[in-house]
């Protein structure tokens, strides 16, 4: 405000301030007085009007913050809207990066011509430097005291995703390096039951298809052949407590994003945690997954159980069982059974040893081409370096009761395998901290 609209609203004050009496003693002023207030007394009217004029324009003016404006313009400079921005922020926010990179050097001592290892899923490939899998995630989980909406996509490239999406129809293009990409809702449902929809991987089995997160290098005979890799369709999960929880599915079938059939699959999980050293989980699954027709539908038992006597050793057992496809030739439904037994020993914080043992019957040949039963033994030796780096070596032997691995160009009933392998991740959860 400038110092002549207050000096004009001094004077106004003092005249209104000095009642009557004054106005009486101007009345009976001299001439040249009296015409000197009128003046005066126009021009306060005149100062008064454009006081309030600027009063009026300071309240219709709606200032933004120094930092709003200084946003708006860096996005104007970048080329996008705010309102993009904006979107894009919410979109984000709360949400985290993981990955890994996963290569590894395989030798078959049968040194198989074909140079692939028989029985042998994510990491085939002997005498030779092969990627086995880069995994990017974006991860925003629902959260009951923010947005209950979320979602998750996971993101691979390398030989492992190329056999986990094989049995897609190749028209699929981009949809061939998604591992898992699903929304979730966080219904207010008790403690909270969450929805998820879209392609997740399978509940079933003790082994996952991140090498980092498994006790040993390669993925085992019934992770390659007795359970399927992913679903695509609907889930929820509820816990009840911290011992109990169970999770339910309806889904297009099994490794496949289109349905081969109008039939539904469905499944349902049951968690329990007795003590913080036991954990056993209980799975069962159902539905036709002949093509072009609902029936015939396939039945899955898995069973996983976990035991940790102490900090440092860990055991785990893992059975299943299917059956309910048909084959030609084969009147009855065909079946399938594994077990499987895990031991894991840290030996300090960086270094660990890890054993597996399975037994596979794949009885009438459904799920690996061949009527047979193969005994699996494996080895491995961890080392951590700098928490992020992991490294392992591996020593494998496989023995069938029919020659279906080669030695050179000649069938055999057996063979030894070595790995190396060499597991980088990352975590922007971790950097936060």
């Amino acid at each position: 405000m400038q110092l002549s609209h207050v000096g004009a609203l001094a004077a106004l004050a003092a005249v209104m301030a000095a009642g009557p009496m004054a106005m009486k003693s101007q009345v009976n002023a001299p001439q040249e007085n009296t015409a000197e207030l009128v003046q005066r007394l126009r021009d306060l009217e005149q100062e008064m009007v454009t006081l309030r004029a600027e009063i009026k324009e300071l309240k219709q003016q709606k200032p933004a913050p120094a930092a709003a404006a200084d946003a708006g313009a860096a996005t104007s400079e970048a080329g996008a809207t705010p309102a993009a921005s904006s979107g894009a922020s919410a979109l984000l926010a709360g949400a985290s990066v993981s990955g890994f990179l996963d290569t590894y050097y395989g030798y078959n001592l049968n040194q198989p011509a074909s140079q692939t290892s028989t029985l042998r899923s994510l990491d085939a490939r002997s005498n030779e430097f092969a990627l086995n899998l880069i995994e990017f995630n974006l991860d925003k989980p629902p959260d009951p005291a923010g947005s209950r909406l979320g979602y998750h996509l996971g993101l691979g490239f390398g030989q492992a995703i190329n056999a986990i999406n094989a049995t897609d129809p190749a028209g699929l293009g981009f949809a061939q390096y998604l591992k898992e990409a699903y929304l979730s809702y966080l219904a207010p449902v008790g403690n909270g039951l969450q929805v998820d929809a879209g392609k997740f991987v399978t509940p079933h089995g003790a082994e996952v298809i991140e090498t980092k997160d498994n006790f040993n290098y390669s993925r085992g005979l019934l992770f390659s052949y007795a359970i399927p890799y992913y679903h695509y369709g609907l889930r929820a999960k509820y816990s009840f407590n911290g011992k109990y929880s169970v999770t339910g599915f309806v889904v297009n079938g099994c490794n496949d994003i289109y349905d081969n059939n109008t039939g539904k699959t469905y499944g349902v999980t049951f968690g329990w945690n007795p003590t913080r050293k036991i954990s056993i989980t209980q799975g069962y699954m159902a539905g036709p997954e002949t093509s072009g027709t609902n029936a015939h539908w396939r039945q899955l038992s898995d069973t996983v159980l976990t035991y940790s006597p102490t900090a440092r050793l860990t055991t785990m057992f893992n059975f299943d069982y299917g059956r309910g496809d048909r084959m030609v030739g084969i009147r009855r439904p065909v079946f399938w059974t594994g077990i499987a037994g895990y031991v894991k020993y840290a030996l300090d914080d960086r270094y660990a040893v890890a054993t597996r043992y399975e037994y596979y019957n794949d009885h009438d040949g459904f799920t690996t081409g061949t009527a047979q039963h193969v005994n699996e033994f494996t080895g491995t030796l961890q080392r951590i370096v700098a928490h992020h780096l992991i490294t392992r070596l591996e020593f494998r032997r496989d023995v069938s009761n029919r020659p279906v691995f080669t030695k050179g160009r000649t069938p055999a009933t057996g063979q030894n395998t070595f790995a190396a392998g060499l597991v980088y991740s990352f975590d922007s959860r971790e950097m936060k901290k």
